[in-house]
């Protein structure tokens, strides 16, 4: 039987397990989908923490908390805050990571830390599951992590905690200017300087892309069209990939010259196709007024 408390009013993830089994990667997939995470936090402030969002007015319904309960009055201390949750009505959900010995000691042989409960890794590994028993047995679910990477333990963590369905990516496209810099964040950058530029024409020269007569020219042309035709097709085999493998956030990038002709018809006509796609898509033209 689960020991999840019930509510309507306010739900608390609490990840906690062994050191080196994925916490840390556990609370960044909740955050990427769209769970309100805080890692390291002490347990009897975890009370606190809720009724100060309650008191606060911030419209919060779930929080997942980070808690390392290897120090320390471990059960007790335990016990006391989940309690106090439940005074407060608050539910409740406890997952427990952990993975086998050998993944353990290679992970920590790969990042070259310290294990905190011993001056072997192996010690402290052994030492920290005794410590950890207690609170493993009170857990709602555990997850072995042993054979997961970073993608599939969220996966893994959305199906336990019934989110209904993963944040889809956010994808912001801009628009700039080569003279100007490519932007620092851009994941995808397209060059479309090969074009006809607008700028040589002396009736559109101070007009940008998105006027109708600077969009007419740029998008009639055919290698314009036959350009279009060959990144859309590789936008629509790469962006729903980028999903699968787990990333939230995409920046695509639109260059020409000045960034205020090509790239920013160019633009927009991404903008569209990626939304009739159904993703999340938001335009930033960097350069149009320069």
């Amino acid at each position: 039987m689960s020991k999840t408390r019930r509510s309507k009013s306010f739900h608390c993830i609490v990840i906690t397990g062994l050191s080196g089994a994925g916490r840390s990667r556990a609370l960044s997939a909740l955050e990427d989908l769209g769970v309100f995470s805080v890692d390291n936090l002490p347990l009897q402030l975890l009370p606190n923490l809720v009724d100060l969002y309650h008191e606060s007015g911030v419209n919060l319904t779930q929080i997942a908390v980070g808690v390392d309960v290897r120090m320390g009055a471990l059960l007790d201390e335990f016990t006391k805050s989940l309690q106090d949750l439940s005074r407060r009505e608050v539910t409740y959900q406890i997952l427990y990571l952990e993975a086998r010995e050998p993944v353990l000691i290679r992970r920590y042989s790969e990042t070259r830390r310290r294990h905190p409960l011993g001056r072997s890794v192996r010690g402290g590994i052994r030492e920290e599951r005794k410590r950890m028993k207690a609170i493993r047995e009170r857990a709602d679910n555990i997850i072995d992590t042993s054979e997961t990477n970073p993608n599939e333990l969220k996966d893994i963590v959305s199906r336990v905690i019934r989110l209904k369905k993963p944040r889809t990516m956010a994808i912001t496209i801009t628009s700039f200017g080569y003279k100007y810099g490519i932007p620092i964040d851009a994941d995808v950058v397209l060059d479309v300087r090969f074009l006809p530029n607008p700028n040589y024409v002396p009736n559109l020269k101070r007009l940008n892309g998105l006027n109708a007569g600077v969009r007419r020219y740029v998008l009639k042309n055919p290698i314009t069209k036959r350009f279009l035709n060959l990144a859309n097709e590789m936008l629509d085999l790469t962006v729903p990939r980028y999903v699968m493998e787990g990333k939230s956030y995409l920046n695509l990038a639109i260059g020409c010259t000045g960034g205020r002709h090509r790239s920013v018809t160019l633009a927009e006509v991404f903008r569209a196709h990626l939304a009739s796609k159904k993703f999340h898509t938001r335009v930033f033209h960097r350069d149009i007024h320069n």
